[in-house]
């Protein structure tokens, strides 16, 4: 956990202390805190997040437009929702503005710690059930296709990791299954998004499910 950098923006002054509390206490590096959308947007551009854990109701602008802002002017922003929401639409609502993941605040604190660590390495983290919700929602995207005139070429490889990715393993599961690095996994993804102008894990999960790559 040590060096990574976290931004926490939470309303509730009690609720926002306390998570930045339990992440230092686990060897984070809370960069910032903040208790509206606007300031949140402002400092991130200074305090250079890794990930930002933002709620949904905030009292200027939503977790949101937060997500979708933060996102915006630095696509390496990991941004992982901590609500108290499980509602379809705010699940939905916050994947396509960019967030990585999406955790209840009634989740164990260990669950949540390991949950910033795993959105900081580009996993898309879910609160059991709603990673179904979210991947049902792209197998019904994907049900309508769209024309590409260009498609990108990708390598045995990095087919082969994307592949992966669609069927929900992790970074460390598909290093272990194909015998490589972390760290070659990660390069291979970076690559892919690249290629494929994708911003995130979550994007590549839709697309990999669009070209039926998620099937045995």
């Amino acid at each position: 956990m040590t060096g990574i950098r976290v931004m926490v923006v939470d309303d509730h002054p009690m609720w926002r202390e306390a998570v930045a509390r339990d992440l230092a206490e686990a060897g984070y590096e809370v960069v910032a805190t903040a208790g509206e959308g606007r300031k949140a947007v402002r400092i991130a551009a200074a305090a250079r997040p890794q990930v930002a854990v933002v709620d949904l109701q905030l009292p200027d602008i939503s977790g949101v437009q937060v997500a979708r802002s933060l996102v915006a002017a630095d696509p390496s922003v990991r941004v992982l929702v901590l609500s108290a929401s499980g509602e379809q639409a705010d699940v939905l609502e916050a994947v396509k503005a960019g967030a990585t993941g999406y955790l209840l605040k009634s989740a164990a604190r260990e669950e949540f710690l390991d949950a910033v660590a795993r959105t900081a390495q580009g996993d898309a983290v879910f609160t059991p059930g709603l990673a179904g919700l979210v991947l049902g929602e792209y197998r019904r995207l994907a049900a309508a296709p769209a024309p590409e005139p260009d498609a990108p070429r990708l390598t045995d490889r990095e087919t082969e990791i994307l592949r992966l990715v669609a069927k929900g393993l992790t970074y460390k599961q598909i290093a272990e299954r194909l015998v490589l690095s972390h760290r070659t996994v990660q390069n291979h993804v970076q690559n892919t998004l690249g290629k494929l102008q994708l911003h995130n894990r979550v994007e590549l999960v839709r697309y990999a499910i669009e070209k039926g790559l998620d099937g045995e």
